[in-house]
């Protein structure tokens, strides 16, 4: 592990692979016995006969046992041991890790201090009530989460069993929470928090010699937020379904104040349907009728919603639970309303007017309505529905820089942003910059050259090249650096695959923020871990060789 410290730092993916080839497993020893065998009722032990004889020994539940294996097994049980012991060396390499990580989250008492602003953030009386989750319990359970790829349900189960893992995440011998109370406590966290947090962890390798800020590399991904593919019909389906249901919860508290309101689902998810199953020659004829039916009936709902909504203002609950309920209810239907509007809007402006949305103005989700269009010209993705995040990497595979951009930028405007903050973080600009060809402009290498970087490596974006340009990008030095530049390709392959960050789950802006800086602060942690433990490692053969 200590030679290929790039793969281990996706330590969840690297233990799964590793222990594939190591099934079956077995603790314990095999021995060669010449005295009596442990067979009860063998002949030639009867008879007086010293054979030899095979016998695999170990523990089960704190009891010895001893068990005679057929000498054509021996090969069989052998390599199960072998396996066995091997599984044991990647879970204690796996197990350093962790440690790593502690022992860096230890040394940095103010990122508690931060968290516990967090958490008490909104509380009048936040010593007041019962006993939740801790600062450090809180911080360490989200970069576990994080460094495992676990959802709540699995994080909450493995913590409870596993020794390590309470150590890890300071529960000792306390008693681990339901999964809704990690979800409560992630939630109140901001990404201010995990922006400084991140930062702190690349001073802290600066300070620690693990990093110079030398060379640097940048690119940009796509994280999918949970949504489906959306089309006009499923988004006019969805507001009929969700305001429908929100309505009929207010019927459950106040009956009165929903009578006039109609369930028009049944009608709606037979025109969404109708639209989905149309082939080619029936959308010419019938595609426009069949959306002016479903426009009608949404517009319907919605202008019912509001008038349940206007009726009900002065309602009243039973008691203050439902009073909160009942409240919490009218903020969501009519949010849903304003979505609702939305959807209608571009609707009729993109299928009845055949005008053309700008994305800008579209609406892709009443979900996460956050959701930006990203169109990368890719062919295997040429629309991606998420954000942008631009992601900045060291050549020890740190990423000190990340944000989650808005719209659908291009890249070759992350350029300067990214120098500065450079700049900012190791107080000197990098020798060399490498990117791919959308990050590549007059401007830019302008900008790279004044600054001081010294080794520009992006390649050039269309038009034909100059035969100095042909010379400059064939040189030794330009091609190293794109050798370079590929590694942050593999960097964000690691935290889609082993942290989790193709698809956000989490629900809004600010969670999705929370979820990119959680996943880059895992990573961080990791390589300093890693290379902390390679560091000490070297250390010991020097302090070796020397004597």
């Amino acid at each position: 592990m200590s030679n290929k410290l790039e793969s281990p730092s996706d330590v969840q993916r690297w233990l799964q692979a590793k222990a594939a080839n190591l099934w079956p497993a077995a603790l314990g020893s095999l021995s060669l016995r010449r005295t009596r065998c442990i067979r009860k009722n063998c002949r030639a032990c009867q008879s007086g006969e010293k054979h030899p004889s095979w016998v695999l020994s170990g523990h089960i539940q704190g009891k010895r046992f001893s068990l005679y294996v057929p000498e054509a097994l021996v090969p069989e049980v052998q390599h199960c041991l072998d396996n066995g012991r091997a599984l044991q060396e990647l879970l204690f390499a796996s197990a350093v890790l962790l440690a790593g990580i502690s022992d860096l989250l230890e040394e940095h008492q103010e990122l508690i201090e931060q968290v516990r602003v967090d958490l008490q953030r909104g509380l009048k009386r936040p010593e007041m009530g019962r006993n939740g989750l801790t600062p450090p319990q809180v911080l360490r359970s989200l970069v576990l989460m994080r460094v495992k790829n676990w959802d709540y349900r699995e994080l909450r189960e493995r913590i409870a069993d596993g020794y390590t893992l309470r150590w890890f995440t300071h529960f000792y011998a306390q008693a681990v929470p339901e999964h809704h109370a990690f979800n409560r406590a992630f939630n109140r966290l901001t990404p201010a928090l995990l922006q400084f947090t991140n930062e702190l962890v690349v001073q802290a390798a600066i300070e620690l010699g693990l990093e110079d800020g030398k060379k640097l590399r940048v690119d940009t991904t796509v994280v999918e937020t949970d949504i489906h593919h959306p089309t006009d019909s499923t988004l006019l389906w969805d507001t009929v379904r969700v305001i429908t249901r929100l309505v009929q919860r207010l019927g459950e508290i106040i009956p009165r104040g929903v009578s006039t309101f109609h369930d028009r689902t049944r009608a709606a998810k037979r025109r969404h349907q109708q639209i989905q199953r149309m082939t080619s020659q029936q959308r010419q004829t019938r595609l426009i009728r069949k959306y002016r039916e479903l426009i009608e009936i949404t517009a319907e709902v919605v202008h019912s919603a509001r008038t349940v909504l206007e009726k009900t203002k002065d309602a009243r609950a039973r008691d203050v639970l439902q009073q909160a309920l009942l409240r919490e209810l009218r903020q969501e239907t009519s949010h849903y309303c304003q979505l609702g509007d939305r959807v209608l809007d571009q609707t009729r402006r993109r299928v009845l007017e055949g005008e053309k949305v700008p994305n800008q103005e579209k609406l892709f989700s009443i979900f996460e309505s956050h959701t930006d269009l990203i169109k990368r010209g890719k062919p295997r993705t040429p629309e991606e529905f998420g954000h942008k995040v631009f992601l900045a990497e060291s050549a020890q595979g740190l990423i000190t820089q990340y944000e989650v951009l808005e719209g659908n930028p291009a890249d070759q405007d992350q350029v300067e942003t990214s120098l500065l903050h450079h700049q900012a973080t190791f107080d000197h600009p990098p020798d060399s910059y490498a990117a791919d060809r959308g990050f590549q402009s007059e401007d830019n290498e302008k900008a790279c050259k004044e600054d001081g970087v010294r080794q520009i490596s992006i390649p050039q974006r269309g038009g034909q090249k100059t035969p100095q340009r042909q010379a400059y990008e064939k040189t030794p030095a330009f091609k190293q650096g794109q050798r370079f530049r590929s590694g942050i390709e593999g960097r964000i392959s690691v935290l889609f695959r082993g942290r989790g960050m193709k698809r956000c789950r989490a629900k809004g802006r600010e969670r999705f923020e929370l979820f990119v800086g959680a996943a880059v602060l895992a990573n961080n942690l990791l390589r300093i871990a890693a290379l902390l433990l390679e560091k000490k490692k070297k250390n010991s053969r020097k302090s070796k060789a020397a004597a």
